[in-house]
């Protein structure tokens, strides 16, 4: 699990990394820019979000993050008046923590809100004859494993748990490959394409569509036309 932490103060995000680092690894952003950037870039399975940031508010960036993505977004913010909490719940936040937090309280609301979103929380996704788990990273198709090579895994995993979610080329490459890759990204589609193949080989190539122009996108009912 990926955790992106967006805040300007290094002992708050610093902390906030150490707390929820029991849930999985954290990423930091300081200023607005960055943090939307690296949002857009990477997929996260939590946003923790400062409101006041330099050069773009958090405000802005639920805003403009909630245009392409269903990415949880817990706010943890010093502002703490009524109106604030209204207008980024309202915006598109899951939940809304005031500074100074409570230690248990943080990881237990995240731990909630990623609940909510059991594609991302859950160690395991299941739906009809597929099983893909998390931690032993297998698949298994009518209860029969099916063998993954490394990164057609990564890219299976990233797909479900983003699932009816269109998930650009860049994404995928960013997230499997990395930002810093010497790697061409239309490596993206020769593995996206052998992924198929082998959906395809179990009667399973339905749920994962291209959608031109735009990416990639796994849904848990079968496309008529998967290309």
């Amino acid at each position: 699990m990926k955790i992106l932490i967006i805040d300007d103060n290094n002992r708050s995000n610093q902390s906030i990394a150490e707390i929820l680092g029991k849930l999985g690894s954290c990423d930091i952003a300081s200023d607005g820019v960055d943090g939307l950037y690296m949002a857009e870039s990477k997929i996260y399975d939590l946003v923790v979000l400062e409101l006041i940031l330099p050069k773009k508010s958090g405000f802005e960036i639920i805003r403009d993050l909630r245009k392409s993505s269903n990415c949880p977004i817990l706010i943890v913010s010093a502002l703490n008046s009524v109106d604030k909490r209204i207008e980024g719940l309202r915006l598109g936040a899951d939940d809304y923590i005031t500074k100074p937090f409570n230690k248990d309280e943080l990881l237990a609301r995240a731990e909630a809100v990623l609940r909510r979103y059991n594609n991302n929380f859950h160690s395991k996704y299941v739906h009809h004859d597929i099983e893909l788990d998390y931690n032993t990273k297998m698949l298994k198709i009518k209860g029969e494993y099916v063998k993954l090579t490394g990164k057609i895994y990564d890219i299976l995993e990233c797909l479900v748990r983003s699932r009816n979610i269109i998930v650009p080329k860049e994404q995928l490459f960013n997230k499997i490959w990395g930002l810093d890759s010497e790697t061409v990204i239309t490596v993206v589609e020769v593995y996206v394409s052998k992924l198929r193949k082998l959906l395809e080989d179990h009667n399973c190539g339905g749920y994962l569509k291209t959608v031109k122009n735009l990416g990639y996108m796994w849904s848990d009912t079968k496309f008529a036309d998967s290309y």
